[in-house]
């Protein structure tokens, strides 16, 4: 693998010196820095401590272990607990019946705890605390519960044919679509149908609950949102929230798989400490982490879409229906999301989308990285994909002459601010990746195998920042500044390996115009920093970031006085003098991103702060006889705005593209679907029937560059969101892997390609264009 580091990583021009206070740069600022993660040594010597490794520092902790169903739906008849007791080392069965508060574990007030409907393989019905986790699963097994089954729903599918459907059913539409589709040259349908994926984290969930003497409950939990863990476990204790704290210390991964799953299990570790007094450790292992907790949603979208001569879009009437599973969770601003990206980077002027949630008998689905963006935007790649061949226009040219004019909105009415950088983002990719020169460097190598195809494509990224739920967009952070002139800051992010607290610490240094060896951040607390909004939506940096700038700012204004008296003092003399003159050395921060706005009843606004482009270029090799193929080399451009830490940038890019490309090329969830007693059963629970993609994966030749120019004036320090956006330049590979099965056919022909585009997709996709040359 090979990566252009410097161009990754050097720092962007500027376009206008006039900024604004929050995105405007001091000279020698530390943000801007090719830093290494904070914790990185920590990370590769493997002494970084995560929410399990704290069982160790804990005396008389006890185990949580799960009692599953074994059928997808049913009403639980029986619940016998009175066997587990006659297991050694069961202290404690917990049940409904425990729970001092609400029996629920949701936000919307749809999920109980302890359920008296199975509704879905693998529920928890129950659970056995153990002096050992061997203790408490022997104890599981020896719960005695009958069930009454009831037919169980196991495809989006099956959900439309039966109206199970849930939630709100929102639509986005500009202009007329039908007389858009009617003065159109060319008509297609189609139907769009695509998988979920699993977030297979290495850190599996894990929480760890204490009580002191007080009462009061100390959770640590490997939770994305610990204010949203906080309010769960206090509902479920019938507590009020000042009576818990949910202290997050690091994830190892998250991807949105722990924004909202933990809450339940943090509650169900909180409300053993509080029956038992004394700590309760509960980790998932590998399978049950798989068979109990929520997946990227799949969607089923029909469509039909218009042309006209030239090639550009008159209309787009599309029914998006994504699977939930079986409770509400995130899915509702996971399918708002799906709808706000559904056209990605391109025009089209008459729009009608409809979105729908299927409720099935599987894992309550969620947060994903890309919450909804990729599953919208994915439809309109497959459809411009599939009709490029039969318009006669390359690919490239169709999706190119499409984009974004400055003066255009989206469908639901937000201007498309900088649409001129994802030209320029589109262009010089096309230009360092020499795409024409490969374009028939590859049609040549083609006509010389008949055997082995290539196949590249370039694809587009828009994708908007900020949470669709306004409220969400604000953020706190308090900072300590001590008399040593050392600081400390705290602030409402977690940190899941993806770099947001080094960015925060190069925000503080630069904020504060300090080295970054005097700036050291404690882990996230909800004593500390209240009422914080998930980390999620890429948001991270933005909201934490301008909250740190903002405490940071504080202090240096209270320092200004004692400045002027000492204009030669140094920070710590300077920090000592302000002590002496009993001035306020630490500061809360806030912020809130301005300009949003946003009307979920007409699904029209300003939901997003900016959006951040990008574009890649992919080519790969396709084996004819068995499908198999490798991704040969990969080149991407994108936009970061002024990057905070940029070889962080670098490393969310690669990781983001590479997750993309495993959801649409490699991961394969199944379930059973059959008639029988496994009905419901995830069949794909473990790295042995799960494939997830590996340095094999990896495209040979692999570059990286950072769009230049793009400074964001609305965001700290001028940066962009780096988390989400890259995974769907993963597009890419899919559409060379199309563009390579169409190879083996006649020219003109369009090519249907399933998703995920597993080596056996691959195959019955190229065997259909062979069988259409014969």
């Amino acid at each position: 693998m090979t990566d252009t580091d410097s161009a990754a990583i050097s720092t962007p021009e500027v376009e206008d010196p006039v900024r604004s206070p929050l995105s405007r740069r001091p000279d020698n600022p530390v943000v801007g820095e090719a830093l290494h993660h904070e914790s990185a040594d920590l990370h590769v010597t493997g002494q970084a401590l995560y929410t399990d490794d704290l069982v160790g520092r804990t005396s008389r902790v006890l185990h949580a272990h799960p009692v599953q169903a074994r059928v997808a739906h049913a009403r639980v008849t029986r619940l016998d607990v009175s066997p587990a007791y006659d297991v050694p080392g069961v202290v404690r069965v917990l049940t409904a019946d425990d729970v001092p508060g609400v029996n629920d574990a949701g936000t919307k007030h749809d999920e109980p705890l302890f359920p008296s409907e199975v509704m879905y393989f693998g529920h928890s019905v129950c659970w056995v605390l153990g002096e050992t986790l061997e203790a408490a699963r022997r104890g599981a097994a020896a719960v005695e519960v009958d069930y009454d089954e009831l037919p169980a729903l196991m495809t989006v599918e099956e959900a439309i044919a039966a109206e199970s459907f849930q939630g709100m059913r929102p639509t986005v539409e500009r202009g007329d679509s039908a007389a858009g589709l009617a003065r159109a040259s060319h008509v297609f349908e189609g139907v769009t149908s695509f998988a979920g994926q699993e977030h297979f984290y290495l850190e599996t969930h894990c929480s760890l609950a204490t009580v002191d003497e007080n009462g009061q409950v100390f959770v640590q939990s490997s939770t994305q949102h610990p204010t949203e863990t906080q309010e769960i476990v206090a509902h479920v204790l019938g507590v009020p929230s000042h009576r818990v704290t949910v202290q997050c210390l690091r994830m190892g991964g998250g991807f949105g798989g722990k924004e909202m799953q933990p809450h339940g299990l943090a509650a169900v570790a909180a409300l053993g400490t509080r029956l038992t007094r004394r700590p309760v450790r509960l980790r998932l292992s590998r399978a049950q982490d798989m068979t109990m907790t929520g997946k990227r949603h799949g969607f089923h979208a029909s469509w039909k879409v218009g042309f006209d001569d030239d090639g550009f879009f008159t209309g787009l009437e599309a029914t998006l229906t994504s699977d939930g599973g079986w409770s509400l969770d995130l899915s509702e601003p996971v399918l708002s999301r799906a709808l706000c990206h559904v056209e990605n980077a391109y025009w089209i002027p008459d729009i009608t989308v409809h979105g729908r949630i299927a409720q099935t008998h599987k894992t309550s689905q969620t947060a994903f990285r890309g919450f909804g963006g990729p599953q919208g935007m994915l439809v309109v790649e497959d459809i411009i994909g599939r009709c490029a061949p039969v318009l006669g226009i390359a690919p490239a040219e169709l999706r190119r002459r499409n984009f974004y004019a400055d003066g255009q909105a989206t469908p639901y009415g937000q201007p498309v601010r900088h649409a001129e950088r994802m030209v320029a983002a589109w262009e010089q990719v096309s230009e360092t990746s020499s795409l024409a020169a490969r374009r028939a460097e590859i049609d040549q190598w083609n006509a010389d195998h008949p055997h082995r195809k290539r196949g590249i494509a370039i694809t587009p990224v828009k994708f908007g920042i900020s949470f669709n739920f306004t409220t969400f967009n604000q953020a706190g952070a308090l900072v300590h500044v001590y008399k040593d002139g050392s600081v400390l800051i705290n602030h409402g992010g977690t940190e899941m390996g993806q770099g947001l607290h080094t960015k925060m610490l190069q925000v503080a240094a630069t904020a504060l115009g300090l080295p970054l060896e005097r700036v050291r951040l404690a882990p996230t607390r909800t004593d500390k920093v209240p009422n914080t909004s998930a980390t999620a939506a890429s948001a991270g940096a933005d909201l934490n970031g301008g909250a740190v700038k903002d405490a940071c700012e504080q202090i240096l204004a209270r320092l200004v006085p004692v400045r002027s008296e000492l204009p030669d003092a140094s920070w710590e003399e300077l920090v000592t003098a302000a002590y002496n003159r009993r001035v306020q050395l630490w500061a809360a921060g806030f912020y809130k991103t301005e300009g949003l706005s946003w009307d979920a009843a007409t699904m029209t606004g300003h939901p997003f702060k900016y959006f951040a482009y990008g574009a890649a270029v992919a080519e790969v090799e396709v084996d004819g006889f068995t499908g198999a193929n490798r991704t040969r080399r990969v080149d991407i451009v994108h936009d970061v705005g002024d990057s905070l830490s940029p070889l962080v940038d670098l490393g969310q890019i690669e990781g983001g593209f590479v997750q993309g490309a495993g959801w649409l090329t490699l991961e394969d969830l199944r379930w059973d679907t059959s008639d029988g007693e496994g009905r419901g059963r995830l069949t794909t629970q473990a790295a042995s029937t799960y494939k997830l993609p590996s340095f094999s994966e990896m495209p040979t030749e692999f570059n990286v560059a950072l769009l230049q120019r793009a400074h964001e004036d609305g965001a700290v320090y001028g940066s962009k969101a780096v988390g989400e956006p890259p995974l769907m330049l993963a597009f890419s590979v899919r559409e060379a892997l199309r563009d390579a099965c169409a190879a083996f056919g006649p020219p003109g022909r369009p090519v249907e390609l399933a998703s995920p585009a597993t080596p056996e997709a691959v195959y019955w996709a190229l065997r259909a264009a062979r069988e259409a040359r014969s």
